[in-house]
């Protein structure tokens, strides 16, 4: 209702200049006691004595947790576990499991793009496998274990939905895909092949080219990354974590990268994500870029696929099947092939559900037929086979990008996938990488050198063997023998051999040091490896103990350095002998081995025995050594 306000001023007029008497009304103020309300909004009231700050503004930094989302309903996200099969239901949930805070993100009306994404057109089955591989347990590089990645991060400003979405993705190591229907997410992580291609199913070019290679410029392969990251130990602010890898730092020079770890809250996760930058760039540096027509194409965006050219690898590594002997298990292949007479070798074959299967290969009963065990049910005549050699390495590629052509074709372009980076990246692990092609330039190294002795027709042989961890076309070995050690080293001889086994004959007693390496086409030499070896009558042994039993006595000789090829002779006797040259004459021999044991009713307590022995090898015989007991 209507009310009136009347304002008396009480103190007499002014009679000077310096005070006006003038009165006028400025405003009023209504206070109403109600309760507000704060929609999506967590209030807190503080109330403070200002005398404690000085009268200075005081600052207020709360430990949030965030917000109540949605996750699986089989989902337990304290424990981080998954109990059965996930029926597709959701539940609210306090999580901090990144791909559940997108999926919160993508389909919330208010802050989200709810209003322009339902439910129904995010890929949901996809995030939940991307949750599972979130939530697994990795080295946090404390000596504990945390989840692979967790998301604590909170959004103070409006940004465009495709930064946002891509800070997202950065956390899980994905990127987002529309395939046509739906919101999907493609995760760098292994997984299957979905299809194998090979020559007879790429459209070649006017060059007769079918695949095209292209690879990552020298400038963006990073060597070293600084993450910065939010640091509960630092008070919850930025830190910095510094990432290198010394050996690419050797070999291309130093290379920062500067990067935003986004919603990171752990030290480990962020070492993490700066390693997975530098394997990414150093270890998957290639392109392929093939065109396909409408019938062959059998992968979507961000599936594995595998790449069998025959040109690349300087070999036949893939084809089509003429025909199939399933009594025999015997595939008729389009080329003949080349297997090595070393290692296992498989072939990849279409089953009849459409997925690639590796199967051994048993035999090659021509150079176009080969015999696999066992024969997948389903393989059909001109079905696609890939080959894979112990010497090469399978070329693995992700696809990021499918594109149609005015002409019915369909562009594809794929980008090199590494599996084990993954546990390079995780577990720290270390892999020797193999090459995918015959014809590198690059000589490998030389590993596993051994030299075994042995002798024929009066004199001693040698047969040296080694292998290479890739296997590269037209390489070469050149061996080097000498004889001696220091000042006294000599040049015995020279080889070069396309094998990798070598035997020297006619070698005098003596000690030798051996060294191979590999030589290329051009002439450019490989990493070399030695080894050591002595072809002499063995050391005397350096002891021989004496182990009673019940009426038995037990002998075990040892040298003073282990030597795998010396053996012992064991000799009896119930009396010393005090000539070592009677040994053989006046002692029983009992025989040769590592050990001896002696038993029977002459062996009887409180009475000495002696053993005399010698270490015995190919080249001859030691001293004797005696021991009583």
């Amino acid at each position: 209702r209507p009310f009136n306000i009347r304002m008396v001023r009480e103190t007499a007029d002014s009679t000077t200049d310096q005070l006006q008497n003038r009165t006028l009304w400025s405003s009023y103020t209504e206070i109403i006691d109600v309760k507000q309300c704060y929609p999506n909004t967590a209030i807190v009231g503080l109330q403070v004595d200002a005398e404690q700050f000085g009268g200075q503004q005081m600052t207020v930094n709360y430990h949030i947790r965030g917000r109540i989302i949605q996750v699986p309903s089989n989902y337990d996200p304290e424990k981080r576990t998954y109990s059965g099969i996930w029926d597709g239901s959701l539940k609210p949930a306090y999580s901090n499991n990144p791909a559940w805070c997108l999926w919160d993100m993508l389909t919330h009306p208010r802050y989200g793009m709810g209003k322009r994404l339902g439910a129904a057109d995010v890929d949901k089955w996809a995030l939940y496998a991307i949750g599972q591989y979130c939530d697994q347990m990795v080295p946090d590089g404390f000596g504990g274990t945390e989840p692979r990645m967790t998301f604590n991060a909170y959004l103070a400003q409006q940004r465009k939905a495709w930064d946002v979405l891509s800070d997202f993705c950065s956390a899980m190591r994905c990127m987002p895909v529309w395939n046509g229907q739906t919101l999907t997410f493609v995760q760098d992580r292994p997984s299957d092949v979905v299809w194998p291609y090979t020559n007879s199913d790429v459209v070649v070019d006017d060059n007769g080219v079918g695949f095209r290679y292209s690879f990552s410029a020298l400038k963006d392969r990073h060597t070293a990354v600084e993450v910065n990251y939010t640091d509960p130990q630092n008070g919850w602010q930025t830190s910095t974590e510094l990432v290198e890898d010394p050996e690419a730092i050797l070999r291309y020079g130093r290379n920062l990268l500067k990067m935003d770890a986004f919603g990171c809250t752990s030290r480990g996760q962020a070492h993490r994500a700066g390693l997975w930058v530098i394997k990414t760039e150093l270890l998957e540096t290639q392109t392929v870029d093939f065109t396909l027509g409408s019938q062959g194409l059998r992968h979507t965006p961000g599936d594995i696929i595998e790449i069998c050219d025959n040109d690349y690898a300087g070999t036949l590594t893939g084809g089509r099947i003429l025909a199939i002997d399933a009594a025999s298990r015997t595939l008729t292949l389009d080329r003949e092939v080349t297997l090595p007479e070393t290692g296992t070798s498989t072939v990849n074959l279409i089953n009849g559900s459409g997925k690639p299967v590796s199967v051994d290969i048993t035999a090659h009963p021509a150079p176009d037929r080969i015999q696999v065990s066992p024969l997948p049910d389903g393989v059909e005549t001109y079905g696609v086979w890939g080959l894979k050699m112990p010497g090469l390495r399978r070329r693995l590629f992700r696809c990021v990008a499918i594109r149609e052509n005015t002409d019915g074709t369909f562009a594809v372009t794929a980008v090199q996938h590494v599996p084990e980076k993954e546990a390079i990246v995780d577990n720290g692990a270390r892999f020797e990488p193999q090459s995918g092609t015959l014809n590198s330039v690059i000589p490998p190294a030389v590993q596993h050198l051994t030299v075994e002795v042995s002798a024929a027709d009066s004199q001693y042989l040698a047969l040296a063997k080694w292998d290479t961890p890739r296997v590269v076309k037209g390489v070469r070995f050149s061996l080097r023998l000498t004889s001696g050690s220091g000042e006294n080293s000599r040049l015995l001889t020279t080889a070069i051999t396309a094998g990798t086994e070598h035997r020297f004959s006619g070698l005098p007693p003596g000690e030798y040091t051996l060294t191979v390496r590999a030589i290329n086409s051009y002439g450019r030499q490989g990493e070399p490896a030695t080894t050591t070896f002595r072809i002499n009558a063995p050391a005397a042994p350096a002891g021989v103990e004496l182990t009673p039993g019940y009426f038995q006595i037990t002998a075990v000789p040892r040298l003073a350095v282990y030597d795998p090829t010396v053996q012992f002779e064991f000799w009896f006797s119930e009396a010393k002998i005090a000539d070592a040259a009677q040994v053989e004459t006046s002692a029983r021999y009992l025989g040769t081995g590592s050990q001896w044991s002696v038993s029977g009713p002459h062996i009887k307590p409180g009475k000495d025995f002696w053993f005399y022995v010698r270490s015995v090898n190919l080249v001859g015989k030691s001293a004797f050594v005696e021991a009583s007991g």
